[in-house]
C-alpha cells in the first residue's frame, strides 16, 4: 500500500494473525537488557550475562580524560554521542511516561540501571563547561575488522567540540538526555538529578550560543546532522524545562520552532518521516502540545500520527501487505516502533481529540505487535516465533578468525535486539551481512521500550522470573593443536598451534602456555638424566621453550613449557587467534625413544606433513592456571 490508499488497511492489516496480545512483559524485559549487551568499559557485578566481559578500558587516554563507559552504537564499536545521548533521552521518556507499569513489570530498575550508564559517560564527556566529547573511536577504522569488543586492538580516537569547533546537535541532545535523566532521578537519586541537570544547563548553554555543527565532523557519514540544531535545541529546552519548571527554558525551545523544518514548499511542519537521532522536533511537538495547549504543536503531532495511521489528506505512508507502516529501507522497525511510543504518548494525552485516540492506540499496537510476530515470525532476537539468529553484530556473532562466516553460526544470543526489518513487501532474510535489515543498534530499540511499556501498562504481560542470560560454553575457548613435523629413533618434532576461541567473554590471552609431557624411562635406564635431553626450536611466534622440566621424576615424567606470556593470543583474526612453535625434544644418541607412552604423543600418532590434531593431552594455562586439558596422573 501507499500513496492513497483504502484508509481502512490499518484494521485489515491488524488481522494478519489471530493472536490478539503478545507478552509484552516478557518483551519489555528483554528490549531493556538488550543495553546491557551494549556496555563499554568496566562491567558491574550486577551484569546478568556471561559473554560480555570489559572492554574500552582505555577510551579517552589519547586526549588524557576517562571516556570510558557508556554504549557501543550498534553491531559495530565506535561510541557516536548523538544517537546515544537519543536513546538515553527515549528511555528516560519512556520512565517519565510510564513509571508504574516499569515498576510494576519489575524492569524500573534495570531502566533506570541502563539509564544512569549512559548518563555517566555523557558527564565524563563533559570535562568543562564548553567542552564535550562526542565520539570515541573512528567509524571507518572500526569498521575494518570483525570480532567482539573485548578484544579490540585498534586505535580509538576521541573527538570533541569546543568553542571554536562547536557541535551544537550533540551538546544539546545531549543536554536533553541529562535534563530528562534529571527529571526521572528526581524521585529516587536527587543528588544525581542535580548533576545531571547541571550539566545539562552547562551543555543547553553552550550550544545555544554557538548554534553551529562546524566542529561536529568525525560522525560525517556515519550519524551526520541532517536536519541541524534547533530541534535538538527545542528538545533540550523542553525537557530542561520539565526537570526544572524553569520558564526561560520552555522560552527558549518554542522560540526556536520557527526553525524546524517544514513540509515540502508549505509552511507546515514537517510531518512525513519520524522521531529519530537526527530530528526529534516530532517528540518536542508532543512535549509542548502537553505544556502548552497550543495548537500548533496539536496540529503538527495529529498531522504527523494520521499520516502514519489512516492518513493526511488522503496522503498516507506506505504499509507492507502485513500491515508494517513502511517508511525506509534502513531499520523501518525503528520508525514504527518509535512513532508507535509517540501515538501511545499522545493518545493518553486529554489533549488529543478524542475520535482519535483509538486509532491512534490502535496504530501502536499493530506496529509493535508486527515486530513481536505478527507477520509470522518475531524481529526481535530472543523473543517469540521464529526470532532473528544471525543480526549483524560483532560481539554477538563472536568470531575468533575476523570473519563474518567463522563460524558460521552466532555464539550469543543479543536478548531483546530489535533489527532493523523488513523490505516494503514484507521480506527478511537473516543474515549477519544484512546491515540494512538485520543490525541492531541503540536508537533501534529506544523508542521499542517506550511502545512496549505502554502496551505492558495496557495488557500485562509476564516476564520471566530472575531471567538471566547465562549460556553453556559451547565450544573448547583455548586448546592445542598438534602434528609431528618429524622424527626419528631418538628425537621427535613437534607442529604445535596454541588457539585462543575464547567467547564468554572474549578474553585477551597474553599470559597463555601449554606442557609437553614425555616419559623418558628409557633414557634413564640407559643412565640418562633429563638434563641430557636437548630441546631446539626451528619455527617460533612468540613462546619461550623450556628445557626438560620435571613434572613426576619418580615415574620419569617430564615436560617442555611454551609459554606465551608477552605474546597476545586473542580472538581477533587468523594471525591473532593462534600462534604456532615448532620444537624438537632430542635424546642422547645411543637412546632408543619409544613416544608411544609419552602422555602427550596419545593423538598424535601417524598425524604427520604439517597437519594438527586438536588434543586435550597437551594442557593449557592461562597465568600458570589450568584452563584446558590433562595432566599426567589426572582424572579424565
Amino acid at each position: 500500500m501507499g500513496g492513497n490508499p483504502d484508509l481502512t488497511g490499518l484494521e485489515s492489516a491488524n488481522s494478519v494473525k489471530a493472536q490478539s496480545n503478545y507478552n509484552y512483559g516478557e518483551a519489555l524485559q528483554k528490549a531493556i537488557m538488550f543495553y546491557e549487551f551494549q556496555r563499554s568499559g568496566k562491567l558491574p557485578k550486577t551484569i546478568r550475562n556471561n559473554w560480555r566481559g570489559d572492554s574500552g578500558l582505555t577510551d579517552g587516554a589519547d586526549a588524557g580524560i576517562d571516556l570510558t563507559g557508556g554504549w557501543y552504537d550498534a553491531g559495530d564499536h565506535p561510541k557516536f554521542n548523538l544517537p546515544l545521548a537519543y536513546t538515553a533521552a527515549m528511555l528516560a521518556w519512556s520512565v517519565y511516561e510510564s513509571r508504574d507499569a516499569l515498576k510494576q513489570s519489575g524492569q524500573l530498575d534495570y531502566l533506570l540501571e541502563e539509564i544512569k550508564w549512559a548518563t555517566d559517560y555523557l558527564i565524563k564527556c563533559h570535562p568543562s563547561a564548553n567542552v564535550f566529547y562526542y565520539q570515541v573511536g573512528d567509524g571507518n577504522i572500526d569498521h575494518s575488522w570483525w570480532g567482539p569488543a573485548e578484544v579490540m586492538q585498534m586505535v580509538r580516537p576521541s573527538f570533541k567540540v569546543d568553542l571554536s569547533r562547536p557541535g551544537s546537535s550533540v551538546v544539546a541532545g545531549s543536554a536533553a538526555a541529562l535534563a530528562a535523566a534529571g527529571a526521572v532521578f528526581a524521585e529516587s537519586n536527587p543528588a544525581y538529578a542535580a548533576e545531571c541537570i547541571r550539566h545539562a544547563k552547562e551543555l543547553f548553554a553552550f550550544a545555544d550560543s554557538t548554534k553551529s555543527d562546524a566542529g561536529y565532523t568525525a560522525a560525517n557519514g556515519f550519524y551526520t546532522s541532517f536536519s541541524g540544531f534547533y530541534d535538538e535545541l527545542s528538545w533540550a529546552g523542553t525537557w530542561l524545562y520539565l526537570a526544572t519548571g524553569e520558564a526561560t527554558y520552555l522560552n527558549k525551545a518554542e522560540s526556536y520552532v520557527g526553525n524546524w523544518g517544514t513540509q515540502g514548499q508549505s509552511n507546515a511542519i514537517a510531518y512525513k518521516w519520524a522521531h529519530n537521532w537526527d530530528d526529534v522536533h516530532y517528540g518536542t511537538a508532543i512535549l509542548l502540545a502537553r505544556i502548552t495547549n497550543k495548537a500548533i504543536y496539536k496540529t503538527a503531532t495529529e498531522m504527523h500520527l494520521d499520516y502514519w495511521s489512516t492518513g493526511y489528506n488522503g496522503d498516507r505512508i506506505s504499509y507492507t501487505p502485513k500491515g508494517l507502516a513502511w517508511l525506509d529501507s534502513w531499520g523501518a522497525l525503528r520508525y514504527a516502533t518509535t512513532t508507535a511510543f509517540l501515538a501511545s504518548v499522545y493518545a493518553d494525552w486529554s489533549g488529543c481529540t478524542a475520535s482519535k485516540v483509538s486509532t491512534y492506540n490502535t496504530f501502536a499496537k499493530q506496529q509493535v505487535d508486527y515486530a513481536l510476530g505478527s507477520a509470522g515470525h518475531s524481529f526481535v532476537v530472543g523473543f517469540g516465533e521464529n526470532p532473528p539468529k544471525r543480526p549483524h553484530h560483532r560481539t554477538a556473532h563472536s568470531s575468533w578468525a575476523d570473519s563474518q562466516s567463522v563460524p558460521n553460526y552466532h555464539r550469543h544470543t543479543i536478548y531483546g535486539a530489535l533489527v532493523g526489518g523488513p523490505g516494503r513487501d514484507d521480506s527478511y532474510t537473516d543474515d549477519i551481512g544484512n546491515y540494512v535489515n538485520n543490525e541492531i543498534a541503540c536508537d533501534y530499540n529506544a523508542g521499542f521500550v517506550g511502545a512496549l511499556a505502554k502496551l505492558y501498562g495496557k495488557y500485562g504481560g509476564t516476564p520471566i522470573a530472575d531471567f538471566k542470560a547465562i549460556e553453556p560454553v559451547t565450544n573448547d575457548e583455548f586448546f592445542v593443536e598438534a602434528g609431528i613435523n618429524a622424527s626419528g629413533s631418538n628425537f621427535i618434532e613437534i607442529k604445535a598451534l596454541l588457539n585462543n576461541r575464547s567467547g564468554w567473554p572474549a578474553k585477551m590471552g597474553d599470559k597463555l602456555s601449554f606442557k609437553y609431557f614425555i616419559d623418558i624411562s628409557e633414557a634413564a635406564k640407559l643412565g640418562y638424566k633429563a638434563s641430557d635431553f636437548t630441546v631446539t626450536t626451528n619455527y617460533n611466534n612468540g613462546a619461550v621453550v623450556s628445557k626438560l622440566l620435571p613434572w613426576n621424576e619418580a615415574a620419569n615424567i617430564y615436560y617442555v613449557s611454551a609459554d606465551f606470556t608477552g605474546t597476545k593470543i586473542y580472538p581477533g583474526g587468523q594471525s591473532a587467534y593462534r600462534k604456532e612453535v615448532q620444537f624438537r625434544i632430542a635424546a642422547p644418541g645411543a637412546v632408543t625413544w619409544n613416544n608411544a607412552n609419552d602422555f602427550s604423543y596419545k593423538d598424535l600418532s601417524g598425524v604427520t606433513s604439517g597437519n594438527t590434531v586438536k588434543t586435550p593431552y597437551i594442557p593449557v594455562y592461562d597465568a600458570g592456571v589450568k584452563v584446558f586439558g590433562y595432566e599426567p596422573g589426572g582424572t579424565v
